[in-house]
């Protein structure tokens, strides 16, 4: 049952329609808080699938644009995606402001989770480029996954693996928002997310197929956050490429595409993947060197980094903290380097977030030794300072 913490929500009578159309709920009333009212005006539908809409609404007392998803809900069970963005504060995960319920004609009862608004999405923003024929720029690659952007979902998926110790299991560039201003980048949509726990068994038919780690191919029960830095080493590809690298039209084709890169895998990386996979025939492939993936002029940083996330063993990958740390961000840690459009870049380096304070201290040390910047650059030395005792440095 869903928990009165939950139900006590305000519920409110909505037309079948979504556009057009005003919605009043209230929110306050806790702990002494007094009781508001605040009403949305319907303007349009950004997105549409199995679980449900997303639409555009404007807060009529305040004038904010906010996005509400809107799912139906089953009365006999928690909604998780609620649940889990409640556990989530993060400059690159989309935030919650809070959820009603609405009830339609057919005594049908939906959530409604109220976000804040991020007008665009990387797979829009690739689609732009694509239409163009062109490829996106590397400092937005940068930012987004490609230096700056990818760099934010490295970023967010530190933050939701490591604080409340979330596994999005379904990261995608539509499901990846962008401010086209600040470049700005929040991971979305936890219609899929969930806290693992190890030993028990999870749902290997999960995650868009282009972005499907391979041990859920393999029927995996039993894997791990991994599985998100695959999905985001795909996310990187494709910003590198301007396409899919694999594009499988289902999980056959999924897995060819995947060995005509990564080559036949092993026994033992089988095993590694999904230890009760018995079926070994498959034709010997060798494995496609990664600098002929990527066309000749692209950095050698960007082919290692994606060669270390796109590893069939999943321990073998590099977790999402490990790749913020990776020489191919370099460039985003210039303290003079700004957008193309001559604005500043958004926040990226406060990790106090993203791990505890004694770990932060040491992975700001790591980065330190690792980059050699007392060699390169001594000014870099003046730019740190202490975000909490014990609680590293704010790289």
């Amino acid at each position: 049952m869903a928990d009165d913490k939950e139900i006590s929500a305000p519920v409110v009578d909505s037309n079948d329609t979504v556009t057009g159309h005003i919605i009043s709920t209230t929110i306050g009333g806790k702990n002494g808080e007094p009781k508001q009212t605040i009403s949305y005006m319907a303007e349009r539908v950004v997105g549409t699938g199995s679980f449900g809409i997303v639409f555009q609404a404007k807060c009529l007392e305040t004038g904010e644009t906010v996005a509400i998803k809107k799912v139906l809900q089953d009365r006999r069970y928690k909604n998780r995606e609620l649940q889990l963005m409640r556990t989530m504060d993060h400059p690159n995960v989309v935030s919650l402001k809070h959820c009603f319920f609405s009830t339609t004609s057919k005594d049908e009862l939906f959530l409604n989770l109220v976000m804040e608004y991020v007008p665009e999405t990387i797979y829009r923003v690739l689609k732009h480029y694509s239409n163009l024929n062109q490829r996106m720029p590397l400092i937005y690659v940068k930012l987004y996954t490609y230096q700056g952007r990818i760099y934010q979902i490295f970023r967010g998926l530190a933050y939701m693996h490591n604080v409340p110790g979330v596994c999005h299991r379904d990261l995608k560039p539509q499901n990846v928002l962008v401010d086209p201003l600040s470049h700005q980048v929040k991971i979305c949509d936890f219609g899929s997310a969930k806290m693992l726990v190890k030993g028990e068994a999870n749902i290997a038919y999960i995650c868009s197929r282009f972005y499907r780690a391979p041990e859920l191919i393999f029927g995996a029960t039993e894997y791990t956050t991994s599985i998100d830095s695959w999905s985001a080493g795909c996310v990187l590809a494709e910003l590198l490429l301007g396409q899919p690298l694999f594009p499988g039209e289902n999980a056959v084709e999924q897995l060819v595409e995947i060995i005509k890169v990564l080559g036949t895998p092993t026994r033992e990386e089988i095993r590694c993947m999904n230890p009760g996979y018995t079926d070994f025939r498959f034709p010997q492939i060798k494995a496609h060197p990664w600098h002929k993936v990527f066309h000749q002029r692209m950095p050698p940083e960007a082919i290692d980094l994606a060669s270390r996330l796109l590893q069939y063993s999943p321990s073998l990958r590099c977790t999402a903290l490990e790749a913020c740390a990776h020489p191919f961000f370099d460039e985003l840690r210039e303290p003079n380097v700004r957008l193309p459009n001559g604005r500043p870049l958004p926040p990226l380096f406060n990790f106090k977030q993203e791990v505890d304070p004694i770990t932060n201290f040491f992975f700001s040390l790591f980065l330190l030794i690792y980059f050699g910047w007392w060699k390169r650059h001594a000014k870099y030395f003046f730019y740190f300072r202490f975000v909490h005792p014990l609680g590293g440095y704010n790289v």
